[in-house]
């Protein structure tokens, strides 16, 4: 009997509790906006709610402002897109005198991400930023494809992850949040780092490496080589990393990539993830994470689910399809 036959009596959509905790931080629901999809969160206030969602998180600020790559940094895909935008981003001083003053005006729930070449430049960023009000945790941008110095491939050494999240985890009382790539050997195993240096909580994933050939004039889509994936087309390998993610550490992972409806975000959340992050859907529908909040909350109402906390890691491959081991094991015993 599949698990979803367990579940109790419809309930009042209104009845279920959609709060979740990652670290120290309560969110209101489940729900976040993706860095670099949703600008800094005020840009959208004319069309969406903030306070309807879980929080948001902003587009990753560097010491400097960065003027991104060179065009062409957005080509679209079978079922995804590709992005080459490099980072571009108003700075430290701007973000923190314009943006987040504006954010707090909102009544936003405000992740900050940030990103750097070097770790420090990362502790830069935390000691300028690590007690400012207007920010309730941090997400360290360890992943981004599309930068040739301080990306994805840069922090994809669990040791280096390690030493960086033990320099960074005392400069804020804030909860950090570390943002995994999926391009590299094992997930757990960066994972584990990042938990071990003091992380509070991860996400996971970023975009993964994809490339684009124009054949009639033989060139990439993007001004750069490669891009980053991301879209439709990734959920089903996002999915994956976060699951394995979520069963390697014991602290919070917020699922990422591929979120368009409620069922793609309680995928997430049944996988282990205790949030997800909406990110080129935006692009389709700027409202798109008020519905899923929506609709995360009918579904559970729907099959008696009081809570969605009571929901996160209900999936347990094999058993949860009804398929023990032991049956397992005759199947494969059947096999020539």
């Amino acid at each position: 009997m599949s698990r979803a036959r367990e579940w109790g009596r419809a309930i009042p959509p209104r009845r279920v509790d959609l709060s979740v905790r990652i670290g120290s931080l309560e969110l209101r629901n489940p729900v976040l906006t993706a860095s670099g999809t949703f600008g800094y969160g005020d840009e959208y206030a004319h069309v969406v709610d903030l306070r309807r969602l879980g929080g948001i998180v902003t587009k990753t600020v560097t010491v400097r402002p960065r003027p991104g790559n060179a065009p062409t940094r957005i080509a679209e895909t079978a079922g995804g897109m590709l992005n080459s935008i490099g980072l571009e981003n108003v700075g430290l001083a701007r973000f923190r005198s314009e943006k987040l003053p504006r954010l707090a005006e909102l009544k936003a729930t405000v992740i900050a991400s940030v990103g750097g070449e070097t770790e420090d430049e990362l502790a830069e960023l935390l000691e300028a930023l690590g007690a400012e009000p207007g920010v309730a945790a941090f997400e360290i941008n360890f992943s981004c494809p599309n930068v040739a110095a301080g990306g994805a491939r840069y922090w994809a050494s669990p040791s280096r992850l390690e030493a960086t999240m033990r320099r960074l985890r005392p400069l804020s009382p804030r909860p950090l949040i570390a943002k995994l790539s999926p391009d590299v050997t094992d997930i757990r195993d960066t994972a584990r780092a990042c938990e071990a240096g003091g992380a509070d909580a991860l996400t996971a994933v970023n975009t993964f490496v994809g490339m684009s050939i124009d054949l009639d004039r033989m060139r990439s889509r993007l001004g750069r080589a490669t891009g980053g994936l991301s879209g439709p087309a990734i959920k089903p390998l996002a999915l994956a990393r976060c699951h394995e993610a979520a069963h390697a550490v014991g602290i919070p992972v917020i699922g990422s990539g591929g979120v368009a409806g409620g069922r793609d975000a309680l995928e997430f959340i049944a996988a282990g993830a205790a949030a997800v992050q909406i990110g080129t859907a935006t692009f389709v529908e700027p409202g798109v994470a008020a519905r899923v909040v929506d609709e995360m909350r009918e579904w559970l109402a729907s099959h008696g689910i009081a809570r969605v906390a009571d929901f996160r890691g209900t999936f347990a491959a094999p058993a949860a399809q009804g398929c023990a081991p032991a049956d397992a094991r005759e199947l494969a015993e059947d096999r020539p």
